[in-house]
């Protein structure tokens, strides 16, 4: 009789469920919560879920602004509302009935990092890797204007909605875990703006580029094959689009100010292709969000020994460099003069994180009276069986700090390269190789693994380059 009654209650519950359908929560995806930054003076958008064809009221501290959006026959509901200049801490409130609230929010300058394990890498460092001057930097790091989110590693074929992460304020037990490039980027950009600043860093160690790129931008590349949506669960994480589709994808949209890259060691057995996919990255993310030709800034792989196996890494250096200049408001870091021989993945990411934020800071900011960029390469002359160079970016003259050029080849008709003997002009550079007498070409630091010891007056290293396009290996 109790089995009866109680089968009879649920059949009971169920019917009543149906003709009046359990009101659904409001529910946002994790990008959206307490402690996060919201991109100043712009139209930020703000999106989630709820009860299908409700009125969803929203309403910003800041300005005391209400807004209000319907939410389609899915629940599925999108505004935007008006942010202004760099402050808080503030609130949002937003209800369709009942009322979710989010507290401690900043509005100021928001930033995605991405790319492989160099980007990943935290503050405290790999196993028996570390992080130059972490303890110190991790110890001193409680700044209310700074908040971090990172994004758990999933990969998925199809994309997500969401992915997990939250929102952290700045803290040293936060920071320990946070990767060691972005937060180096943002310490500076907020000691120099001056403003609250939020992080968002999505990567993953050991991944290729093409992962990172959604479907519609991997079709631009024929030599790139669309997954099989219908493979198991093991597919690869280098499979084309699924870390675009479920550590990106989610966040499209959100207001951002830019985006910074450290990748490239896994994709450096293939430079030309790098080459088109580098740009190609930045143009899919750019269409996806939306919101214009916003800054991208990348590091330069450094130099490694990879061994006897494979292309010469410079090449893919070589990519990168010219990568930069195929699209506006890009810019490349070097980091010719940090790499190890023995470890892949080099312990000062303090220069690696300042140096992109020195580009945001001149480019994206406009900050006067610093530079961005190392010497690139303006001109080559011949007179004789001398070699003449000259450089942008390096107004204020060139310096080795006190180390000798070593890393200067010249070459004639035979192709064979000899070392240079290279000496700091008022001008630029002089070449000169006892061995070449009618010099046609020239190579800086274009080696597998190598320490660069040409820089600007302001510190900032030149890329290895090369003036020929022979082919090499």
């Amino acid at each position: 009789m109790k089995r009866h009654l109680t089968i009879l209650s649920i059949v009971v519950i169920l019917s009543i469920a149906f003709r009046f359908p359990v009101q659904a929560e409001i529910k946002l995806p994790a990008i959206f919560g307490d402690n996060m930054v919201l991109q100043q003076q712009t139209n930020a958008a703000i999106w989630g879920t709820a009860s299908s064809n409700r009125t969803i009221k929203v309403k910003t501290s800041w300005n005391g602004e209400n807004y209000s959006v319907k939410s389609d026959a899915e629940g599925n509901w999108k505004l935007k509302v008006s942010t202004p200049a760099a402050g808080g801490p503030y609130s949002i409130t937003i209800s369709d009935d009942k009322t979710l609230k989010l507290s401690n929010v900043l509005i100021g300058e928001v930033w995605v990092f991405s790319g492989q394990s160099n980007m990943y890498m935290t503050m405290q460092g790999y196993k028996n890797e570390p992080i130059l001057g972490s303890n110190e930097a991790i110890a001193t790091s409680s700044n209310e204007n700074i908040r971090l989110f990172t994004v758990e590693r999933v990969k998925s074929l199809e994309p997500f909605n969401d992915f997990p992460g939250q929102w952290l304020e700045c803290e040293p037990e936060n920071v320990a875990a946070l990767s060691a490039t972005a937060y180096f980027f943002g310490r500076m950009v907020q000691q120099a703006l001056d403003v609250p600043v939020g992080l968002i860093c999505s990567s993953w160690g050991g991944t290729r580029i093409e992962p990172w790129m959604s479907e519609s931008g991997i079709k631009e590349f024929d030599w790139v094959s669309l997954p099989d949506k219908d493979m198991e669960d093991d597919y690869s994480v280098q499979t084309p689009t699924v870390l675009f589709n479920a550590m990106i994808s989610p966040m499209v949209g959100f207001a951002i100010k830019g985006a910074t890259w450290y990748q490239g060691e896994s994709n450096r057995l293939e430079p030309k292709e790098y080459e088109k996919l580098m740009p190609g990255l930045i143009k899919n993310w750019r269409d996806q969000w939306g919101i214009g030709d916003f800054s991208f800034y990348y590091c330069q792989i450094a130099p490694y020994d990879y061994g006897s196996a494979g292309f010469n890494s410079a090449l893919l250096r070589e990519a990168q460099l010219n990568a930069s200049t195929v699209l506006p408001n890009t810019g490349m870091a070097c980091l010719m003069d940090v790499g190890e021989k023995q470890s892949i993945h080099p312990a000062d990411k303090e220069v690696a994180g300042e140096r992109l934020a020195y580009l945001a800071l001149a480019k994206t900011y406009g900050l006067k009276g610093i530079q961005y960029s190392g010497p690139v390469l303006k001109e080559m002359k011949v007179e004789g069986s001398l070699v003449y160079l000259t450089f942008e970016h390096a107004e204020n003259g060139l310096t080795t700090f006190g180390k000798e050029l070593a890393n200067f080849k010249v070459a004639g008709k035979n192709g064979r390269y000899y070392p240079a003997t290279a000496s700091i002009t008022r001008d630029g550079i002089t070449l000169y190789s006892p061995k070449v007498q009618e010099p046609i070409t020239i190579r800086y630091a274009f080696d597998d693994f190598v320490i660069g010891e040409l820089f600007n007056t302001e510190g900032l290293p030149a890329s290895s380059f090369r003036t020929d396009d022979w082919k090499m290996e």
